[in-house]
């Protein structure tokens, strides 16, 4: 009595087991060529439209495991002559779209899968009818390999993945340096290759379309606005304090908000670019300011980005990371793959440290398992991260990834600015409309410092070897703020390791005297967030008194 029972139970266990079904929405397809933006090719509400006989398009799965795999459409064409033709796992099979108000299931084509992994299936029109070739709601798959994984979300883009590179609590990193580098065709419209991250911003380069791509650099406003920065009270906003030469910067949303700043810039696949971002941290007003430094290889130059001030931080850098993200899911079945090497942090003392570990995760369409072709890990010395492709993945979330030491500090040299020469014309156009607006006066100019003598000195000269003991007050000639300045005490200093317009210009002053010097930024601080109160590219004024000489 019992055997048959088990018998039978046996058999439809085995049954449930072999012949499976599967049904991918026929919304997760890609064409070839991509529709527009603006496009309804595809939509979670009527599948695929398709209307264009010079785009193919394709649907990806992984299938779990060898077998025999029967293919349908569910499909219809309000006019009848359509023909299609069906092409998986190298057999093709020719569909007569049925003419039919409702999708109707076509039996298309059975194929043979030799082994696990990721295939695709293609369809190209052969005949349209009218001006639709077929309304598409699904895939049927059935047999013995539809046990398979597919994307059943509208949304087609690749999981974004990143690299989180680990720093101590203790280490007080004021700059972050990573090189990034793009493969020859791995540079793909709708990417962005994010290389220095941190906990207020990120920093890359993007393909923004097949003509346009540009170097971004964003930090985000505090509070919990996530869509609509007008929302955001001004006391949670980011403010932007300089950017470099056509460098576009304005507000961005739907993210969080915050300050975004872009630069267009056709940067190249196969050439390295290091990126930097630094941070100066002020507790008192618990804010921080974040600038962004592009380093063009071309020109063997730095180029400021934008400098912003967040509030409610006064932290330096933390929470390192980069990223590889398909920001359009029209081509998310194309493989992006960007090389990260050389990262270091310089800390508060001014040492730097390299970094040579990283840890490996992905953003919520990984986790959530919508798409499982994605991975990363370290070659010839750099790490890298790829996403997109259909192609079995290679990194398990949390994976760690160690490269060997490079060793290869960076040396910043910021007098090799690629805004140089611009800059130095807008910021003499900026001393002469304050002199001609009689807000400042000039005796004279040396080496591009202006000075006027306020007080004749009756000592002895000095030069740039000199040791100085002097009273001073220095402010911005853009809007007067004063930045630094001596009180009861004066200060002693060897001039030469003051900036480079003080030894210039100080010189021009004998002992006893005072001299009022106006800086360009090019003898000064040039394109460094240097504390604060001086943001780039600031021209400065200093009034300064000289008390003593100390020779030598």
């Amino acid at each position: 009595m019992f055997r048959p029972f088990c018998i039978i139970i046996f058999f439809f266990a085995g049954f449930s087991c072999y012949a499976q079904t599967a049904r991918i929405p026929a919304f997760t397809g890609y064409a070839v060529p991509a529709e527009k933006e603006d496009d309804q090719m595809f939509s979670e509400k009527n599948g695929l439209h398709w209307v264009d006989s010079k785009q193919t398009v394709d649907y990806y799965f992984y299938a779990k495991k060898a077998g025999s795999l029967s293919i349908a459409l569910l499909a219809s064409n309000t006019k009848p002559g359509s023909v299609i033709a069906l092409r998986c796992a190298g057999k093709e099979a020719t569909i007569a779209v049925p003419s039919s108000k409702t999708a109707k299931s076509i039996h298309c084509i059975t194929v043979s899968i030799p082994d696990s992994g990721f295939y695709n299936i293609t369809l190209r029109a052969i005949k349209k009818a009218g001006n639709t070739i077929a309304d598409i709601q699904s895939i049927e798959l059935s047999g013995t390999a539809a046990d398979i994984h597919y994307n059943p979300k509208p949304r087609r883009n690749a999981a974004s993945v990143h690299l989180r590179y680990p720093l101590p609590d203790s280490v007080k990193a004021v700059a972050f340096y990573n090189e990034i580098t793009i493969p020859q065709g791995a540079d793909i419209v709708h990417s962005y290759y994010m290389a220095c991250g941190f906990a207020r911003g990120y920093f890359g380069m993007q393909v923004n379309s097949a003509s346009e791509r540009r170097v971004i650099f964003s930090v985000w406003d505090s509070g919990n606005e996530a869509v609509d920065r007008n929302k955001v009270p001004d006391s949670n906003r980011v403010q932007l304090l300089a950017k470099g030469e056509e460098v576009i910067a304005n507000d961005f949303g739907n993210e969080g908000t915050g300050g975004h700043s872009h630069w267009v810039y056709n940067w190249k696949a196969g050439v390295t670019y290091p990126l930097m971002v630094t941070a100066l941290a002020d507790s008192a007003t618990q804010s921080t300011i974040y600038t962004g430094y592009f380093f063009i290889p071309e020109l063997q130059k730095w180029k400021l980005i934008a400098s912003f001030r967040a509030p409610k931080d006064g932290k330096n850098l933390r929470s390192l990371y980069s990223f590889n993200e398909n920001f359009v899911g029209l081509n998310g079945q194309l493989q992006r793959k960007a090389f990260f090497s050389n990262q270091w942090i310089q800390r508060e003392n001014g040492s730097w440290k390299e970094i040579t570990q990283s840890s490996f995760s992905y953003d919520a369409t990984g986790k959530a398992g919508d798409r499982i072709d994605y991975g990363g890990g370290m070659d010839n010395g750099k790490f890298y991260l790829w996403n997109g492709g259909f192609q079995k993945a290679n990194a398990a979330y949390g994976d760690l990834f160690n490269r060997p030491a490079a060793n290869l500090r960076p040396v910043i040299d910021w007098t090799k600015n690629a805004d140089s020469a611009i800059q130095a014309g807008k910021e003499q156009q900026m001393i002469f409309a304050a002199v001609a607006n009689h807000t400042i006066d000039t005796t004279g100019s040396k080496e591009g410092v202006y000075y006027q003598i306020l007080k004749e000195g009756a000592g002895e000269g000095f030069t740039a070897n000199d040791t100085l003991t002097v009273f001073y007050k220095g402010w911005l000639l853009k809007d007067g703020s004063v930045f630094d300045q001596t009180k009861e005490k004066p200060a002693t200093f060897p001039l030469k390791r003051l900036i480079k317009g003080w030894q210039i210009g100080l010189p021009l002053c004998k002992t006893g005297g005072k001299i009022r010097l106006i800086i360009p930024s090019g003898l000064a601080y040039t394109i460094r967030s240097r504390s604060k109160a001086i943001p780039p590219n600031s021209v400065l004024v200093f009034d300064i008194e000289v008390l003593g000489v100390k020779k030598g």
